[in-house]
């Protein structure tokens, strides 16, 4: 045991000791690496510290040069700036020189102008004094004249203008009538080709309609049967239709007279009924009159629609659709008034294509122009107004609507369609046999032409003549010169065209002349 406890206290002091001399050994090898980091810090030092004054020197010179180069640009800038400015002083002083120039020429100016102001003063002087001697001698020379002549100045004056008044109301009534006559020359052959081209371009029948309708049957037996019992089959078609059967004056035929066409054609569609059906009596009466009225109004929309898809207008209201059917069962002065609306339609749209005006708007005007006619309520306004107003009431265009209303000058005109209905409406109706004119209205019309002519100063007698066409006006020759009587019947024609509603055109005539009767006994 000795032992080993010896061994282990040597080994003990062993470790002990090489500890030691390690950490002296250690403690030397870290005094010597720290000498080296400071000699190794004093280097890097002294090496910064030099270039440190390197750069500073660098640094240095940099400044300086740019200091000289700043300085010789200060200088420069010094040098242009100063001989800009004695340059500029010396275009001052050439213009201060020049200035005086112009000042001293004012000046001269100055008193040239004062001299002749004084010469103008003078000269107003001498001229004020002339007119004054002037008006003198004026008031002296208009004394003088009224004395002569026993008139006023004023009263001088008036007749005067008066009698100048009287020449040029003359010599314009004149040059109105020269330049109307040449107007008409150079723009009746256009006119004419253009009207003459849309005529043959519409051809249409115009077969007078009268307000009968004949129903032809095969004997005339069935006339009793048609008659009934103490008449009590034609009294119940007269109470279910609304129009008057005529029987015994036609053999073999069956006249229905009434003023309203569409009741007519449900009054011989349903007599044709019945007398194919062979079953005639009043309730019978009463359910195909029923059954026709309802297929007339079916026809009537059938119609109407077949008429707009043939003349290419869409868009039309159902109620303006069911109007436009309702045309064909009425007539105006005896011409039908679908065909009349077709026609009108088909002329507004050539005339529009040739003058190169909206083409739909205008074959719609023509169409509706007279879709008034056939409202159904009585109203107390012309149809030209009431066809406008339903045109507004359906959303049609303000032009269509304007057209229609206007195209018997009821209201004012604003768009180019509306004379073209307004003449359109005109060829359709006044070339002859399209319409016929009830006589009483006929005579009426051609009263009051006459009555127009008379109403004016110097006019002795009138007579309408050519079915008025024409009116013939005799003037009285110590009344009314010849340049009166020119001037008379371009005022009539005037008014003609103002105050009457014709057909085509009326020519006015006026004949003055000069008698002079003397006796030899």
């Amino acid at each position: 045991m000795n032992l080993l406890t010896m061994a282990l206290i040597s080994f003990v002091l062993t470790i002990a000791f090489a500890f030691l001399i390690g950490s002296v050994l250690y403690k030397r090898r870290l005094k010597k690496n720290k000498a080296a980091n400071e000699e190794r810090a004093k280097l890097i030092i002294r090496e910064a510290e030099m270039q440190a004054e390197t750069l500073k020197k660098d640094r240095i010179l940099e400044a300086k040069e740019k200091y000289l180069k700043m300085k010789q640009e200060f200088e420069e800038e010094a040098n242009r700036k100063k001989n800009q400015i004695i340059s500029n002083e010396q275009k001052i002083k050439q213009r201060e020189a020049q200035l005086s120039k112009e000042l001293e020429q004012i000046k001269r100016k100055e008193m040239d102008l004062d001299e002749e102001r004084q010469s103008l003063a003078q000269q107003h002087e001498l001229v004020k004094k002339r007119k004054e001697e002037l008006d003198r001698f004026n008031q002296q020379k208009v004394q003088m004249l009224e004395n002569i002549s026993k008139l006023s100045a004023d009263q001088a004056r008036d007749q005067l203008v008066e009698s100048m008044k009287e020449e040029a109301q003359t010599k314009a009534s004149s040059f109105i009538k020269d330049i109307m006559e040449q107007a008409k020359l150079t723009a009746t052959k256009d006119a004419k080709k253009l009207v003459v081209e849309t005529i043959q371009r519409t051809a249409t029948e115009h077969a007078v309609e009268n307000s009968v309708s004949i129903f032809n049957i095969e004997s005339d037996d069935i006339k009793g049967k048609v008659i009934g019992r103490e008449g009590r089959n034609i009294r119940a078609l007269e109470a279910a239709t609304g129009v008057e059967f005529i029987v015994d004056d036609t053999p073999e035929a069956i006249i229905i007279s009434g003023f309203d066409p569409v009741r007519r054609e449900i009054a011989r569609l349903s007599l044709h009924r019945l007398v194919q059906d062979g079953r005639i009596h009043p309730a019978r009466i009463e359910e195909i009159v029923a059954k026709t009225a309802k297929n007339i109004d079916d026809e009537i929309v059938e119609i109407g629609e077949r008429t707009v898809i043939d003349l290419g207008i869409h868009g039309l209201a159902p109620e303006l659709i069911k109007m436009v059917g309702r045309m064909r069962f009425r007539s105006s002065y005896g011409q039908n008034l679908l065909q009349h609306s077709r026609e009108v339609a088909n002329l507004c749209a050539i005339m529009a294509s040739e003058l190169g005006l909206n083409v739909k708007q205008a074959k719609r005007a023509g169409l509706l122009h007279d879709i008034g006619k056939v409202w159904p309520e009585e109203l107390e306004k012309p149809h030209a107004i009431v066809g406008m107003e339903l045109a507004q009431k359906y959303k049609e265009h303000p032009v269509v609507c304007n057209a229609i209303g206007a195209h018997h000058d009821e209201i004012e005109m604003t768009s180019i369609i509306s004379p073209i209905v307004q003449a359109c409406d005109a060829i359709s109706g006044a070339r002859p046999g399209a319409r016929r004119e009830v006589i009483e209205q006929y005579t009426k019309r051609l009263k009051e032409l006459e009555q127009v002519g008379l109403s004016f100063d110097g006019v002795e007698k009138c007579f309408a003549i050519q079915a008025g066409r024409e009116l013939r006006v005799i003037v009285d020759a110590e009344k009314a010169t010849d340049e009166r009587a020119g001037q008379l019947s371009f005022e009539i024609s005037q008014k003609i065209e103002r105050d009457m509603q014709y057909p085509g055109q009326i020519k006015v005539t006026v004949i003055r002349e000069m008698r002079s009767v003397a006796y030899a006994k």
